[in-house]
Order: structure tokens, then C-alpha cells, then sequence
């Protein structure tokens, strides 16, 4: 398999967690330690879990870190949702992230599934 930085889906990950760096710019100063922090930390996960499960030794690690990757990404796509019903993000600002995200989604699960049968 490709290293790590050949994935598509690490890729499109690490332009989501850039994407939602740019977003938490806007929030408000007092959740610079709350929402902001979480949104980032989760964001960040995604392609770091990816990238440590496709270095490990085996398919079943690697199944196990996109797992991870993918619960990052539930968590993730709450928060953004949470930010637009406290009026820290528009639709229109949340929807590419969340459009995004979903895209991940799937392709972390079918790279997931793709392992377990190797």
C-alpha cells in the first residue's frame, strides 16, 4: 500500500481540518478554549489517524485507526453543527465543511472495509 500521504481520503482530510481552522478564526474570543479547541482537536485527528494506522504493521491496526478516524469525524460534524445553532457559523459557512466531511465519511468507510478483506 501507498504511504499515507498517497491517500485521497488523508488528502481531503487535512483540507478539512484547514477549512476548519479558517472557520474557529471567526468565533467568538471566549470559546477560544471551549468549541474552538474541540473543533480543531477533532479536525486535526482525522488525517493524524489515518496517517499513524497506514504506518503501523498491519491491516487490523490500520482498521482500528480509521475507526478512530471516523468517530473524530462524527464528533467533528456535531460540533460544526453546534456552532451553527449557536450562530457562530452560517449554513453557508458550515455547509462545504459538512459537505466535505461527508465525502470523508464514505471513504473512510469503504477504505475500512476494503482492508478487512485484504
Amino acid at each position: 500500500m501507498a504511504g499515507y500521504r498517497e491517500l485521497k481520503v488523508w488528502r481531503l482530510a487535512m483540507e478539512l481540518a484547514e477549512e476548519v481552522y479558517k472557520l474557529c478564526a471567526e468565533f467568538p474570543r471566549h470559546e477560544v478554549y471551549g468549541l474552538t479547541s474541540q473543533l480543531q482537536r477533532a479536525a486535526v485527528s482525522i488525517p493524524s489517524n489515518v496517517a499513524e494506522g497506514q504506518a503501523r504493521n498491519s491491516s487490523k491496526e490500520f482498521g482500528h485507526f480509521l475507526g478512530i478516524a471516523r468517530g473524530s469525524l462524527a464528533e467533528l460534524e456535531t460540533q460544526i453543527m453546534l456552532a451553527q445553532r449557536l450562530d457562530y457559523l452560517t449554513a453557508e459557512k458550515a455547509s462545504p465543511a459538512l459537505e466535505k466531511a461527508e465525502e470523508i465519511g464514505k471513504m473512510l468507510k469503504g477504505l475500512q472495509k476494503s482492508i478487512a478483506t485484504d
